[in-house]
């Protein structure tokens, strides 16, 4: 064990650390961050929908009076929807050009504009839908087609007008949660140029007395100009080598595959493996892989609920594991689940320093705070701890991933307050799931039962000491 944790320290713990401080990886990281009020709100929002409506509609019936009577609050709570989650891709953007820009001491504000400007920049600009007219008479509807409009009469007797082209048009598809690997990577990129130029000071220079924020709006002009440009440049090339849009092609040759890697059964077991490994070195290890847990398991909770407003029904969703379903069903009481090596010390340690360190820590770790638990046992570097820290999660993790890929509960497509207990975080980020809550709670009794043998080993190594 010495010469593994020597090992480890030598080779593993730097190449750790390099990786949770690289500017570019922290600042993505920020911006996930940063955007959290929005994305909460949304939430919110859609939450309070199922119990005004979703939930109503499936005991009651559709049309029940208790949605009739809250019908104003399920349209107040849409309204917010559309103004947090909808836009979501579009807030990242500005924040993470934003946090960019920061980490390079160069006009963050500037930065955050010239990324979201480049992302819409790249969004396909022209709709086509179909427009109902309502019922009108077969003759006019014969007249508009021998005028060469594209009118039929749907099943319920409507006149439709097909193919309407808009331009000017910015969908869900493009300023979402489907949209967010677009916002990364164009934003990420356009940031960057903006941010060398500027360093490289190709910038418009005004004189000392010029104020500030006059000064620093034409500093940024022509590091912003390029930026733009390059990425209207590559839009055009490719809507004409390939008839699709940037956005486009990312969803279907990055998205997509990354996304379907993430949810496979052996990807999640592994972020949970390398998150307790950070994290026993000392290292957050939600933050060091903050760029994955974030970047791709934010947007799958996401795209959820999206469905989930679409269609209020959770077969249909498209993710199985998703950013949320790790505080639901592997961190209650924070990393490693130390809620159950709380209690199995309460129950079961003769230590006294364990038992004091467990009751500073419990009230702390209901809330899913545990550092006091992690640094203050310790577990940082306790061989004794080594074996649950790290499987206790993946375990946990298995067992409500098996649970969700058999149906038997909903994936998490609502975004909770990370400090819900145990049980009420899974039931509302379920959208009121009760077996989620269970499923929750069976994981704690898990990983109470996993590290209550360690506990018991910790006993017998003091004994040694002393004797």
């Amino acid at each position: 064990m010495d010469a593994f944790m020597s090992w480890m320290e030598r080779n593993f713990m730097p190449v750790a650390a390099k990786i949770g401080s690289q500017k570019h990886l922290v600042a993505v990281r920020d911006g996930f961050i940063s955007i959290m009020p929005v994305t909460m709100v949304g939430s919110i929002a859609v939450l309070l929908n199922v119990f005004f409506r979703d939930l109503p509609n499936s005991w009651f019936g559709e049309g029940n009076s208790f949605v009739a009577a809250m019908s104003q609050i399920i349209n107040i709570n849409g309204n917010v929807y559309f103004g947090s989650i909808v836009i979501l891709g579009m807030v990242f953007t500005f924040s993470l050009g934003y946090h960019l820009a920061k980490s390079y001491d160069v006009n963050p504000v500037a930065g955050g504009v010239i990324a979201f400007a480049a992302v819409v920049t790249c969004m396909n600009q022209n709709a086509v839908f179909d427009y109902t007219l309502g019922t009108i008479p077969q003759d006019v509807v014969n007249g508009m087609t021998a005028a060469g409009l594209n009118v039929v009469v749907n099943n319920s007797g409507a006149a439709v007008l097909q193919g309407v082209a808009e331009w000017g048009y910015m969908g869900q598809a493009y300023t979402g949660a489907s949209g967010l690997f677009t916002c990364l990577i164009v934003g990420f990129l356009a940031s960057m140029i903006y941010i060398k130029l500027m360093v490289k000071k190709v910038t418009i220079k005004l004189p000392d007395t010029v104020p500030p924020a006059v000064s620093n709006a034409f500093a940024a002009i022509i590091p912003g100009v390029v930026a733009v440009y390059v990425f209207g440049i590559v839009t055009q090339i490719c809507v004409v080598l390939t008839g699709l849009y940037p956005n486009d092609l990312i969803v279907e040759w990055i998205q997509k595959p990354l996304m379907g890697l993430s949810q496979g059964f052996f990807s999640v077991i592994l972020v949970m493996f390398l998150v307790q490994l950070f994290w026993f070195f000392g290292l957050h290890g939600s933050n060091v892989l903050a760029p994955i847990i974030e970047g791709i398991y934010t947007p799958a909770l996401l795209q959820n609920m999206e469905v989930w407003n679409a269609t209020h029904s959770w077969a249909d969703m498209p993710y199985i594991w998703t950013r949320g379903s790790i505080d639901a069903y592997a961190q209650m009481g924070g990393s490693g689940i130390t809620l159950g090596l709380l209690i199995a010390i309460f129950l079961f340690s003769k230590r006294e320093d364990s038992k004091a360190v467990a009751k500073l820590s419990a009230p702390m770790g209901v809330f899913n705070i545990n550092e006091p638990v992690i640094f203050g046992m310790p577990i940082v570097l306790n061989p004794v701890y080594l074996i649950p820290w790290l499987i206790v999660p993946p375990i946990c993790a298995a067992v409500a991933y098996m649970f969700t890929a058999a149906g038997l509960i909903p994936p998490v497509f609502i975004q909770v307050p990370w400090v819900m207990p145990v049980g009420i975080y899974a039931f509302l980020a379920t959208g009121g799931n009760v077996l989620a809550a269970g499923v929750a709670i069976l994981n704690l009794v898990i990983s109470f039962l996993i590290w209550t043998p360690f506990v018991m080993l910790a006993n017998r190594m003091k004994d040694k000491e002393q004797a």
